[in-house]
């Protein structure tokens, strides 16, 4: 009892500790941006304050210690039931003999056979395969030189490997800096296949389930560690385990941009429904950039609800002229009934739901749009959407952020790293935004549309894609196709009452059906923050 008190105590202090030092790093990293949150916070409105602290605090160095101090206390017992299936390493010698040693003993501690592959790689494979007992259905742990495992790693592993249907198992990772801390924490996204195919996270921080010939076609491989966990993916997939299980010496950088996209030779025709009311100055900006668009078989419908700005009037008549179809849509706004109805007239195979303050950057955004919206496997596409200013509005939706859904990697620089440059990969996600959009009409009115009672101007985008999500059709961020989206950096701060009132309905619609108030993201990790769009550590 008075060790257990002296822990506790001691967690007291430490935490107070490090949050009084990690407010002090975040207002000294950014004092306009930390008081500005402050102000929201003594406002009460705390939704606010914690989306603009959660990114500033976790720039913080202490903040990630913070974590681990938690994590360490937090941390249940990894005692294992038994040793099987075995879990066999497979340790890329390096130079530094120390390093190993250290290596060699977290394995040993874990009950974990170790076979050391020298420079003479092939050998040494082939030795492992023959000494290797495969009846036992051995698991492989490629790891490096310096690389440890957490306490009780091979036993957060094995409690899983029952429940996957996987080939490999990978887990969360961080890197050890030169003084033994550890540091640049990755929280991963749960199986992300488009993701992987960009960016390899499996590898340092994975186990295989393998055959010996596994072993021996790879024995000549310099990255032998790399194909065997590629190999294991291929035939079965992987399946995350949201621990984190791995301190690296050294992390591979991020790559800094996506493997090129071959546009489809076949690309089907293409309905873009745009609604609009007035705002003219906006609307020919968009349609100058659709236009521009190098695209072969594009329908443009242009859905005006009231306008009344008699320049507006003008020009949407002279565009009618031109072969813009304008359809007349009377009454209170109802993004998702204005869709809707243009949908139901609409002549493409895939359909562009298309914001009138979109601007275009590139004559080939919307090829790759289609390109990947015409996959078996996918339901809606998303682009990367910019503000004016150059900064990321919209790079895939994150459930459950604000008890909601957010825009992930908001205001993040599109040249920054952020977070082992999401943003810059294209990925699968749970939704994308509405404001450029892109699904095969079949898919669309397969799952019923857009929902025009719960939803008539926010979230019907996220009800969708979840919707188009649970058909099979999962939702893709495309940063390779990059526009403009002229939406105001503060909107949707303040509302008027019967804005506010709206709004509300639809947050409680949205967290009634898809239960957003309580559910892990699994493209996000229940260690990042709900307040923040910029996937921050969770403090």
């Amino acid at each position: 009892m008075r060790s257990d008190r002296k822990y506790s105590g001691f967690k007291r202090v430490a935490n107070a500790w490090l949050i009084a030092s990690i407010h002090f790093d975040g207002f000294r990293a950014d004092p306009v941006a930390y008081l500005t949150a402050a102000k929201w916070w003594l406002l009460g409105k705390k939704v606010r304050a914690r989306g603009q602290l959660a990114p500033l605090l976790s720039r913080s160095p202490k903040a990630y210690m913070m974590w681990g101090l938690r994590d360490a206390f937090s941390r249940p017992d990894h005692s294992p039931p038994g040793q099987t299936p075995p879990i066999i390493a497979l340790v890329a010698a390096g130079t530094d003999q120390r390093a190993l040693d250290e290596t060699l003993l977290d394995l040993a501690a874990e009950n974990v056979q170790a076979f050391v592959i020298s420079a003479d790689h092939g050998a040494d494979l082939a030795k492992a395969a023959l000494a290797i007992d495969w009846q036992q259905s051995p698991w492989l742990l490629p790891i490096r030189t310096g690389d440890r495992i957490a306490p009780g790693a091979a036993a957060a592993y094995r409690r899983v490997m029952p429940e996957t249907y996987g080939s490999v198992l990978y887990a969360d990772d961080d890197v050890l800096d030169k003084f033994g801390r550890r540091t640049a924490p990755h929280f991963k996204p749960d199986w992300n296949s488009e993701l992987y195919r960009h960016y390899d996270f499996l590898t340092g921080a994975a186990i295989v389930r393998a055959v010996q010939g596994d072993l021996t076609d790879i024995a000549d491989d310099p990255h032998w560690n790399k194909s065997l966990i590629s190999r294991a993916v291929t035939n079965g997939g992987a399946h995350h385990v949201r621990q984190m299980l791995h301190h690296r010496a050294v992390r591979p950088a991020s790559p800094v941009k996506p493997a090129p996209l071959t546009i489809a030779a076949d690309l089907p025709p293409i309905s873009i429904i745009i609604p609009t009311r007035n705002g003219l100055n906006l609307l020919r900006t968009c349609l100058e950039g659709v236009a521009a668009t190098d695209y072969p078989n594009i329908e443009v419908i242009v859905v005006d609800n009231d306008s009344d700005d008699p320049a507006t009037l003008a020009y949407l008549a002279e565009q009618e002229r031109a072969g813009v179809q304008v359809l007349r849509h009377t009454g209170a706004f109802n993004y998702s009934a204005i869709n809707n109805r243009a949908v139901a007239q609409a002549r493409g195979q895939l359909l562009c739901l298309l914001n009138n303050d979109i601007e275009v950057l590139s004559p080939d955004w919307l090829a790759i749009m289609a390109t990947q919206a015409m996959r078996a496997d996918v339901g809606a596409v998303g682009a990367q959407l910019l503000y004016p200013d150059g900064r990321i509005q919209h790079a895939g939706v994150v459930i459950g952020v604000g008890n909601a859904a957010g825009h992930a990697h908001r205001f993040v620089r599109p040249q920054a790293e952020g977070y082992f440059r999401r943003h810059a990969l294209p990925q699968f996600t749970a939704a994308v935004t509405g404001a450029c959009l892109v699904v095969a009409k079949e898919r669309f009115l397969a799952v019923g549309g857009l929902d025009e009672r719960n939803f008539a101007v926010a979230f019907n985008d996220v009800d969708l894609c979840l919707r188009l999500n649970q058909r099979g059709w999962q939702s893709l961020y495309e940063p390779r196709a990059v526009l403009i989206h002229h939406e105001s950096v503060s909107r949707g701060h303040d509302r008027d009452p019967v804005g506010a009132a709206r709004f509300a309905g639809e947050l409680a619609a949205l967290q009634r059906l898809w239960k957003t108030d309580s559910i892990v993201d699994p493209f996000h990790h229940p260690h990042l923050s709900r307040a923040s769009e910029q996937f921050s550590v969770a403090l």
